[in-house]
């Protein structure tokens, strides 16, 4: 079977990294994927290295930058003219599937309910705001798909709300583990520090909800009560959101902890990195519906704090494998991140019990399992 995966960006963050997975599981199984992204970037590289067949294409993503009316008239030409180009080359290719990954890809959508083939939509998003753009995005997801797959309990109640129940699938991403189960890192010799150093960090791109902000307001509270921790950010920026840089640079600056924290930007080498961390924070200020990069924390044998909302709730053990904390409450935060400060024995305990959780929960067999249930 040829089935055309959409996808809205070549970074290799969450939603990115599954579909790695995903067109690599379906050429194992003797489908042929054929993948059409907006640009080259990391994924489309690490696709074209593995020799997928990959095709450029304007695709209309749906931006918050294009909310103005000039901006929603932009994506609704440019989706019409992805439209045209996508029913020529599912003529071409003799494509029996379009699998469009993340709700922010319309036009395959349209493609498929004009060329009479099946359509799947892998919704990887919760969206709270605005309501009218969930109110239609929720409607033409019911209307033009096939099947719906949700990556989570919690994306799976937001979604129902307009989508029928018999077409969801809640289907647990998995990744492969055994590059997060290394045992080195030379984080601590990368950054000068000693071993005594607590290192706690965040992995994610650059961006309002993320929580970078908040981060770096846990930290300015933690270095108040502990001397020997050190904090580090890895991911870079939304393109369209420089702005941000300057932004954390000043909180930093006027919080008295540049020396404290550490950004890496963007890594290839994150596996190796998650090693040199102590404690892995996810500190989503918005609902992450269900996040790949706690999955390599808990691979990596880390204990994980996280935003108590979204995804998390159903990943951590509440005082097994980590601790959920509150939103926008930096001192509260920070009092339970210190329980994992002052308690080495307790770090390496939940480590442990989070890395046996993912291995056996969300493995990469059972998503792969599930997956081709849907999609056959």
């Amino acid at each position: 079977m040829n089935i055309l995966i959409l996808h809205g960006s070549s970074d290799l963050y969450g939603a990115s990294k599954i579909l790695l997975v995903t067109v690599r599981m379906l050429r194992k199984k003797g489908f042929h994927p054929i993948i059409v992204l907006t640009e080259p970037g990391p994924l489309s590289n690490a696709l074209e290295s593995e020799g997928f067949e990959t095709v450029y294409m304007r695709l209309g993503i749906l931006r918050r930058k294009y909310k103005t009316i000039p901006g929603m008239v932009n994506r609704f030409i440019t989706i019409r003219k992805a439209i045209a180009a996508l029913k020529k080359l599912v003529r071409e290719k003799n494509t029996q599937l379009i699998y469009s990954n993340t709700t922010a890809v319309l036009a395959g959508a349209f493609a498929a309910k004009a060329t009479g083939i099946r359509h799947v939509w892998h919704i990887h998003e919760i969206i709270e705001q605005p309501k009218w753009l969930f109110y239609l995005l929720g409607n033409m997801v019911n209307r033009y798909s096939t099947r719906v797959i949700v990556v989570s309990e919690a994306v799976k109640k937001s979604w129902g709300r307009y989508v029928s129940a018999e077409k969801m699938a809640r289907v647990y991403n998995g990744i492969e583990y055994a590059p997060y189960q290394q045992p080195s890192s030379k984080l601590r010799e990368e950054l000068g520090l000693d071993e005594q150093t607590i290192v706690i960090g965040m992995i994610g791109r650059v961006h309002h909800w993320k929580g970078q902000e908040y981060f770096v307001e846990i930290a300015s509270q933690l270095a108040k009560q502990y001397k020997s921790v050190h904090f580090v950010m890895i991911g870079d920026v939304f393109p369209g959101y420089e702005y941000l840089y300057k932004s954390l640079a000043k909180q930093k600056k006027e919080a008295g902890i540049e020396s404290l924290v550490t950004d890496l930007g963007y890594r290839t080498d994150v596996a190796t990195l998650l090693q040199g961390f102590d404690i892995f924070v996810l500190p989503s200020t918005l609902p992450d519906p269900f996040p790949t990069v706690i999955l390599e924390a808990m691979a990596a044998g880390k204990p994980v704090v996280a935003t108590r909302h979204g995804g998390a709730m159903e990943m951590i053990d509440e005082s097994v494998t980590g601790f959920l904390m509150p939103v926008n409450d930096a001192e509260k935060a920070s009092m339970i991140i210190g329980k994992l400060v002052n308690d080495k024995a307790l770090r390496l305990q939940m480590g442990q019990a989070g890395r046996q959780k993912v291995l056996s929960q969300y493995s990469l067999e059972a998503f792969e399992q599930e997956m081709i249930k849907v999609l056959e």
